[in-house]
């Protein structure tokens, strides 16, 4: 087959990285087509991934959306004379640049535009075209009968043992011994087009909860954002694609950005997310990842994250507490990256098959 991936964020990187290796494996032609946004370039770059810049970010978020039409026909410029037989990607872009070129198109996605009407409309407009919607279990909103929801998150096509294996030498990147305790705090710059009316912890939030932290360890600021010139020390200055290993022996992660807080729970690091999705509207997968797993904790204020960071790095049980309830989840979750290469190489038959599989919980055969 060949095979057009479309990665858009540095998380679709990461998502796609090990579903293209094994595409190739298998003997298929893969043509990776990506978006400059955020740190999605440099990371490819790192990872020496192959890859054809299809769109570069406006300076505006209004920009974004307008740029559509031109990126799309841009991406279908690329393509069209590499005879290719099935795109997949997030939707919007891979979709319709799908649709020119006649052929079928697989979107997974796990953004819940739940209180975001435009993202919603983008959202809904991406199913109607698309063959296949894959979306997590834990994915609330129900689209119609070509979605098909499997158990388990986006971060466990890279992030599933069966592909991550924390690397210790990551403490010497950070000067640190490794028996010393340390947190991480990431901070969004929300310049997305999904970030739209998105927003995060204040200057004055940051400042407090370095200030907290610092009394129990070392404290180390991931920013895709200027942070205030009182804690710009505490910034860290690490290759992308060891973040997971940073994330993996953290004591504590406390965040405003909705990928990373995921990525740190399934690591078993006990995780605080805080940003305004936090509430009755809030993603699915933040709603069982705290209430079913308890690996993380959604709060909405900045009182209640510096209670919790501070409850949190005092108990010397957390983190193997958090381990034990991370092995308890990749009991029931499956691998992402294997179930996404099945569904793309088995495509149109594999779709009935995984439906039928997703129907039995937990449960499903990777022929």
């Amino acid at each position: 087959m060949k095979i057009a991936v479309f990665v858009n964020t540095p998380a679709q990187v990461h998502f796609y990285k090990n579903i293209v290796a094994a595409l190739e494996g298998d003997g298929n032609q893969v043509f990776i087509l990506a978006r400059d946004c955020g740190e999605t370039i440099d990371l490819l770059n790192e990872l020496e991934i192959p890859f054809f810049l299809f769109s570069s970010t406006p300076d505006s978020k209004s920009g974004k959306s307008t740029s559509l039409p031109h990126d799309v026909v841009n991406a279908f410029r690329y393509l069209k004379g590499k005879k290719i037989d099935l795109t997949t990607g997030w939707g919007t872009y891979c979709t319709f640049t799908a649709r020119l070129l006649k052929v079928p198109d697989v979107t997974f996605n796990d953004n819940e535009c739940t209180t975001n009407a435009a993202l919603y409309a983008m959202l809904n407009l991406t199913y109607q075209f698309t063959n296949v919607f894959v979306t997590p279990s834990s994915f609330r909103q129900e689209f119609g009968p070509k979605q098909l929801k499997v158990e388990s998150y986006k971060e466990l096509a890279y992030l599933h043992p069966n592909y991550f294996t924390p690397d210790p030498s990551v403490f010497d990147l950070l000067g640190i011994s490794r028996s010393h305790d340390y947190s991480v705090l990431r901070f969004n710059a929300f310049d997305c087009s999904h970030d739209l009316g998105v927003r995060g912890l204040t200057d004055s939030d940051k400042i407090a909860l370095v200030t907290e932290l610092s009394a129990y360890g070392r404290v180390f600021i991931l920013s895709e954002a200027d942070v205030p010139k009182q804690i710009r020390e505490h910034v860290l200055n690490v290759p992308n694609r060891r973040i997971h290993d940073v994330l993996y022996y953290a004591s504590l992660f406390i965040t405003d950005t909705q990928t990373m807080a995921t990525e740190a729970a399934l690591l078993g690091t006990p995780t605080i997310r805080s940003d305004a999705f936090v509430g009755d509207c809030d993603v699915g997968a933040f709603i069982e990842l705290e209430g079913e797993f308890q690996l993380l904790f959604n709060l909405t204020t900045a009182a209640e994250v510096a209670a919790k960071a501070a409850q949190l790095i005092q108990d010397p049980h957390a983190k193997d507490d958090w381990q034990k309830k991370r092995d308890r989840l990749l009991e029931r979750k499956l691998d992402m990256a294997a179930l996404m290469v099945s569904l793309i190489e088995g495509y149109p038959a594999s779709v009935a098959r995984l439906k039928a599989a997703s129907a039995y919980r937990g449960i499903l055969l990777l022929e």
